[in-house]
């Protein structure tokens, strides 16, 4: 009767195997943001993980994003193809016709002795004195943005500045499933321990 009665809870080691698990894992992903504001526990505080290392996150970040995923260089040359591409091209040649037209007419006698060909040269003149001043200057803005625009001290800043909650808010919706797969395989794992207790029972008895 008695080893009836054993048996049949060990049934159960598996189910509180998953529990507990389930809730380690639970609990230690909410530890990484709880609590947020330290509590003294007497020998050493409690502070959630990224609340308490929130600037190191962010000083982190700002290093990464600086170096490996934006540049001065890179934003100015995103700018550069921007202006040296056909909608842009097209647009200032438009206003240098409408500017050339406009002087023309204002010449008594001009449009007798300026043809179409003409205008097209004068504008092919002036669109490469254009886009040669494009990037005369945009070689003098690059070590004033260098300068003045420091992508890792930025970020730095806007992470440090984060709330709590926002930065809680920002991490779970990038890692939601991340965490939940976590929490699951702690119950899973806890499940197979059950089971694996069970069978290391059985076997002994």
């Amino acid at each position: 009767m008695l080893n009836a009665m054993i048996e049949s809870r060990l049934i159960f080691l598996p189910f509180a195997g998953l529990l507990i698990g389930w809730l380690t894992n639970y609990l230690a992903i909410k530890m990484l943001f709880h609590p947020k504001e330290p509590i003294n526990l007497g020998l050493f505080k409690l502070q959630g993980v990224f609340p308490k290392r929130q600037d190191a996150l962010g000083d982190k970040l700002g290093t990464v994003v600086s170096k490996e995923l934006i540049s001065t260089d890179e934003i100015l040359e995103k700018f550069t193809d921007q202006v040296e591409g056909s909608e842009v091209q097209e647009i200032v040649e438009r206003r240098i016709d409408k500017g050339l037209d406009k002087l023309i007419a204002g010449i008594p006698m001009a449009s007798m002795f300026i043809d179409d060909s003409m205008k097209a040269m004068a504008r092919t003149a002036i669109l490469e004195q254009f886009m040669e001043g494009f990037h005369e200057w945009i070689e003098g803005l690059k070590p004033k943005l260098e300068k003045n625009i420091d992508v890792r001290a930025i970020v730095k800043e806007k992470v440090s500045k984060f709330s709590s909650d926002k930065l809680e808010e920002v991490l779970f919706a990038i890692m939601k499933k991340e965490f939940r797969f976590i929490e699951f395989a702690g119950g899973v794992l806890g499940f197979l321990i059950g089971c694996l207790q069970i069978l290391i029972l059985t076997v002994g008895a």
